[in-house]
């Protein structure tokens, strides 16, 4: 039991945040280009298929990210009693996990067509080296919206067997949204990062942080309402954007207080339910 604990621990299995912020681009690129028509059961074998590789990537994600970040998490103290920088779990230990949970995710991307698994095979080194990028660029939360995105066009391509320009337009504002969610995020551990050396979009923009989220917010509302028009969704699609919309120009920029950790992590985690909103968008719009 111990083991296991902290196995859940190191996974960050309790923490569902993480594999959410993972699977809803999965889910909306699946969504958008879905002919509802069709035979509903194969949709919902898809979105089981994204969210149990979802937890599965998240979860070998966060060991890598604990192995390489292990002198880093010891500094920090939001950080320093994660099982491998406490030396709970060893390296060894924790590669054998990341390679248990990769050969999973690869028994499930194996249902999915050609183009679909190649694609997937050709992000993992992204997935597993965004944790080096704070070491030298204040740019490693854009590697994070890049990899934690990809999701979306693999949703489209699973279906439509192509790739085409719509999600790709989608998927560069989804890296926007997550540019904007994860610099909030970081700013829980803006004091320790800057006193051991590391980097990140928080820090860079620590001095006006509303205007860079506003800016990243933005783009992907652009992105969004594109898509749908390129889609051709219903004029419900339109109305209904305003609540998720509202929700990150309102709520999470408005209420914002980069000064408060506990403000910080509660508008970071509302973006679980900012995924779902524009997930129930999507489907308003396509039925």
């Amino acid at each position: 039991m111990k083991q296991l604990n902290l196995f859940i621990d190191l996974t960050r299995l309790k923490k569902p945040i993480g594999y959410m912020l993972l699977f809803w681009p999965c889910a909306w690129g699946l969504t958008i280009v879905y002919d509802f028509s069709s035979n509903i059961n194969n949709y919902f074998f898809y979105l089981i298929l994204f969210f149990s590789g979802s937890i599965l990537m998240r979860s070998a994600g966060c060991i890598v990210n604990d192995i390489l970040d292990k002198e880093f998490d010891k500094k920090v103290s939001r950080t320093k009693k994660r099982p491998v920088a406490s030396g709970k779990i060893s390296i060894k230990l924790g590669l054998f996990y990341v390679i248990f949970l990769c050969l999973l995710a690869l028994l499930v991307l194996l249902n999915f067509n050609i183009l679909t698994i190649f694609l997937a095979i050709i992000s993992m080194p992204l997935a597993f080296t965004y944790p080096l990028m704070k070491r030298y660029t204040y740019w490693p939360q854009l590697f994070l919206g890049i990899t934690f995105n990809y999701g979306l066009i693999l949703g489209w391509t699973c279906v439509s067997n192509q790739l085409e320009i719509i999600p790709i337009i989608f998927y560069l504002g989804a890296i926007f949204w997550t540019l904007g969610y994860d610099t909030i995020y970081g700013y829980q551990d803006l004091k320790d990062d800057e006193i051991i050396g590391l980097k990140s979009t928080s820090i860079k923009f620590k001095k006006d942080p509303k205007k860079f989220l506003v800016l990243c917010y933005l783009i992907f509302i652009i992105s969004f309402l594109t898509t749908g028009i390129l889609m051709e969704l219903n004029n419900m699609f339109f109305i209904f954007s305003i609540i998720p919309i509202l929700h990150l120009m309102i709520y999470q920029i408005n209420s914002l207080k980069i000064n408060s950790p506990l403000n910080c992590l509660k508008i970071f985690k509302s973006n679980n339910v900012f995924g779902f909103l524009i997930f129930m968008n999507i489907l308003i719009g396509k039925i």
